[in-house]
Parts: structure tokens; C-alpha cells; sequence
């Protein structure tokens, strides 16, 4: 008889073109998960993070309920609650999704001494890249730590293999208790009750989102019945429904990177160019993912040393004014409200909210990281850390620093007739568009028609500090910088 397989799902919660569940196949499986916070640390998933788990894991529960497999929920030290399981169940091997994060990284070490100590093996696939890190090489054997190069080299390898098809049925294996309810791991934001006054800041998420393998799904085939041909022209609006939107489902791995990929393929047939602008950006999120691997520092060090000691000028409250959408520009405004209201934020207006705080504002890029990381419900370690990095000019393959956006002509570009301010801005709602992106330069007239006021309900703040000002200071404090460690040097640019 075969021996029972133990399934740890950790960062791969689906069924289909999972390998550590084909890696189980013909034999009794018990799955699990173990909600293990102290092995995160601090990389724990902010709260936006566990409301998405949540419901995941709710989706995959029924769906390996529905193959006769149920989901056991465990919360506490997977190095000892998976060896401790697999002795129960008597299985030889325990199958997981790979993961790059550090701690992850630990954390497999750990449990695969743990299970070795008594003669059993942890067997980790690679299950949310479409190539493992150590791979893909420089011509003289070291890690690519600019993205061009890096991209052409994975055109080189081939196309990604076939996706794998979802188990239609499942042979259980008996777990040793019933494990915890889902609502035991406490990942839900606490209802507001009559002792408390904190409203449910996740109370929009689910009308804007469908965690689980199913709702990625059906958002993969809306991106691609609608969006995907008009991606290289759209992606960039934030006013319509230009970008897929799969992030959070690819970081929970609801679905793999290898499936949007054939997926892009097949839509585009035997015209691979129209593919081709968004397969970059599946490829820029692999290329994030080879850098954490080869650099752990990442998310919390710069990966040029130099910016070490960038001169910031940390002050609470203008962070606190940009995390709530009160910077007085509109765009960076509309994009941390949204980002507030359900848990995600347009990537062109990402790039431009980031600017805004660690150029015009000289706030340090980590304070950046760490709102986004609590409030994005694609807060993924890599792709978080590493865009930020970019930004803020101190990355690997990073936008100069002194390419300081300016968030009004970024607005007027991107966003020429404020669809995307109105909507969440509500105070600028009637504002024409000539002036939608820069209300302080509107007539009084034109100002009072809107109700627009500068004092009392629906108050709309002047900006924190002015373009050319803001500018000033961090080109400054560049120089700064430059005449401390003779690192980097430029001409200012124009965004």
C-alpha cells in the first residue's frame, strides 16, 4: 500500500498545476496548514494580508472538502506541528509549494531537520515562479541584478511547462484531531461592537474582491476576454479597468504564474505581440522574486550600500498625511483612499504615491513599505520591497533618484478628466477638468461652484508642499548624499 503524503499549503492555495499535490498523487493525503506567525516575524501578513487568507483558505477548505480531503487548520510552530503530523498519519514524505522569502527559507530548513531526525524527507516544488532563481545565471555564474538582461535570458529557457490539471478526487488520510475552525485563527478585522468605535476597515473588500482559486480564475478570464489587447494602451489609466489585477490571487497562489502565462498565450494565438506587454510584467514580478532570493536584505537594507545614509527627515505627520489621502494632490490623494477603501492601488498611481513621499516628502522608503505591506491585499515581500527600492533610486536596477514625478502633470497625463479623483476624492467630484489636478490654481468661482472649502466638512488640504519646493529638497538632498559617499551622480530629470 502506499504510503500517506502530507500536503503543507503555505503560498500555493489551489488545486490546479499544483505540484506538491501532483507529487501526492495515488496516495491517502492529509493537507494542512499552519498559521505560523512567530516563524514570519515581522513579515507576518498585514491586515489586509489576513482578511484575503481568511477567505482563501475558506475557498480552499471547500474545494478539498468537495475531492473528500478535508483541510486541517493548525495555528503554531510548523517545525513542530508538521513532523508531529506526518509521524501520526505515517507519511515517508511531506509535499510543499516552494517559497523565497527569508523566513520561509528558515522555516523549511528547520522543518526538514526536524522530519530527517526521524527518517522521513520535506519535498518542496517550485510552484509560484515560472523558473527557480538559481537557474537563471549571468554568463559568469552570478544572479542578474538588472531586469532586461534578465527578462531575455528567461525568452532563452523556453516556454513555461503545461499546467497542470486539479484532482478530481482526493484519498483522505485520518488526522490525528479535527483541527481549528477557520474563525480560530482570528485573521478577520474584530466587528465594531458597542464598546468599540473602530469601524471595519476591510467592510468594501468583499465587494471588490473573490479570494480563492475560483475568483482567480474567473478574473483571469475577464482580463483576457476584455483587457488583455488593450493593455500596452490601457494599463496606465487609472480611470478604467486597464491592468489584470491578479496580484493578490498570484501572491496567495491561487493561481500560477505558468497559468496566466498559457492563458496570455492562447489568447494571443498567432499574434505573440499582443501578449507580449503584459507577459513583461509577469516577468518583472519573477524578476523581484530572483532578487529576494539572492538578496535577503532587501526588504529592509538598501542594495546600494551608498543610500545607507540617504539624509531622510522622517516626520509623523506628513506620513500620516500621505497614508490617508491628505497630500492636497489629487492623484496621490485618490490612490491612498482607494488603497484604504479596498486594499489595492493602481500601479501607475503607486509609482507616483511613492515618489510623492520619499522625494517631496524625505520620508524614509521602508515607512513606505511597511503601510503598504499592512493594507495592500497583495502585499507580497518581493514585489513590495523591490518596487519601493525602485523608486526610491537605492534598488539594484532603480529609477534614478533625482527622476522626481510631478504628481500634477502625472495626473493630467494619466488621468485627463480626473475620472479616477472623483471617484475617490469625492470633494473634488465638481471640479472641472482643467483644474481637477491642481484645485488651488481654480478661480474662486470656479472653486466655491465645486464646494470645494478649505475649512470644515468636505475641507480639501492645499498640497503638504509645493512641486518645485519638494523637488528642491530631495535633488538637495541627493547632493547631500553625493558629496558624503561620492556615490551616485546625475542630471536632474524630468517625469
Amino acid at each position: 500500500m502506499t504510503a500517506p503524503v502530507l500536503l503543507w499549503f503555505r503560498q500555493d492555495l489551489r488545486l490546479s498545476d499544483n505540484p506538491a499535490l501532483e507529487a501526492a498523487k495515488g496516495a491517502p493525503v492529509l493537507p494542512v496548514y499552519v498559521l505560523d506567525e512567530a516563524a514570519a516575524g515581522r513579515w507576518a501578513p498585514g491586515g489586509a494580508g489576513r482578511w484575503w487568507l481568511h477567505h482563501s483558505l475558506a475557498a480552499l477548505s471547500a474545494a478539498l472538502a468537495q475531492r473528500g480531503a478535508p483541510l486541517l487548520l493548525l495555528r503554531g510552530e510548523a517545525a513542530r506541528e508538521i513532523p508531529r503530523l506526518a509521524a501520526w498519519i505515517g507519511a515517508a514524505s511531506v509535499q510543499a509549494g516552494r517559497m523565497l522569502e527569508p523566513w520561509a527559507v528558515a522555516q523549511e530548513a528547520a522543518v526538514a531537520r526536524a522530519l530527517a531526525a526521524e527518517g522521513r524527507r520535506l519535498e518542496l516544488h517550485l510552484s509560484g515562479q515560472l523558473v527557480a532563481p538559481e537557474a537563471v545565471r549571468t554568463g559568469a555564474g552570478r544572479p542578474y541584478g538588472v531586469y532586461t538582461p534578465f527578462a531575455r535570458r528567461l525568452e532563452t529557457l523556453g516556454e513555461p511547462a503545461p499546467p497542470l490539471e486539479a484532482p478530481a478526487r482526493l484519498c483522505p488520510a485520518r488526522p490525528p484531531e479535527a483541527g481549528l475552525p477557520l474563525a480560530a485563527l482570528e485573521l478577520l478585522p474584530r466587528p465594531p461592537g458597542p464598546a468599540r468605535s473602530t469601524p471595519d476597515w476591510a467592510a468594501e473588500f468583499g465587494g471588490a474582491w473573490t479570494p480563492g482559486e475560483a475568483g482567480a480564475r474567473d478574473r483571469l478570464g475577464r482580463f483576457m476576454d476584455g483587457a488583455l489587447g488593450q493593455y500596452a494602451r490601457r494599463r496606465d489609466d487609472p480611470g478604467v479597468e486597464g491592468s489584470s489585477a491578479l496580484s493578490p490571487h498570484l501572491h496567495w497562489g491561487e493561481i500560477s504564474p505558468r497559468q496566466v502565462w498559457q492563458a496570455a498565450r492562447d489568447v494571443a494565438g498567432e499574434d505573440p505581440g499582443r501578449a507580449k506587454p503584459f507577459l513583461r510584467e509577469l516577468l518583472w514580478r519573477e524578476f523581484n522574486q530572483h532578487l529576494l532570493a539572492h538578496r535577503r536584505e532587501m526588504p529592509e537594507q538598501p542594495l546600494r550600500p551608498a543610500y545607507a545614509a540617504f539624509p531622510w527627515e522622517p516626520d509623523p505627520a506628513l506620513l500620516r498625511a500621505w497614508q490617508r489621502g491628505r497630500t492636497g494632490y489629487p492623484i496621490v490623494d485618490a490612490g491612498m483612499r482607494q488603497l484604504w477603501r479596498i486594499g489595492w492601488m493602481h500601479n501607475r498611481v503607486r509609482m507616483v504615491a511613492a515618489s510623492l513621499l520619499v522625494k517631496h516628502l524625505l520620508q524614509p522608503w521602508q515607512a513606505g513599505a511597511d503601510w503598504f505591506w499592512d493594507t495592500l491585499v497583495d502585499a507580497d515581500l518581493a514585489n513590495n520591497s523591490a518596487n519601493w527600492q525602485w523608486v526610491a533610486g537605492c534598488g539594484s536596477d532603480a529609477a534614478p533618484y533625482f527622476r522626481v514625478f510631478n504628481p500634477v502633470t502625472q495626473g493630467e497625463r494619466f488621468d485627463p478628466e480626473g475620472a479616477y479623483v472623483r471617484r475617490w476624492v469625492p470633494e473634488l467630484a465638481r471640479m472641472p477638468a482643467r483644474y481637477i489636478h491642481r484645485p488651488w490654481d481654480a478661480p474662486e468661482e470656479v472653486r466655491r461652484a465645486a464646494g470645494l472649502r478649505e475649512s470644515g466638512a468636505g475641507r480639501y488640504p492645499r498640497p503638504v508642499v509645493g512641486h518645485a519646493e519638494g523637488r528642491a529638497r530631495a535633488l538637495a538632498a541627493l547632493r547631500g548624499l553625493r558629496d558624503r559617499t561620492a556615490g551616485p551622480a546625475g542630471e536632474a530629470e524630468a517625469a
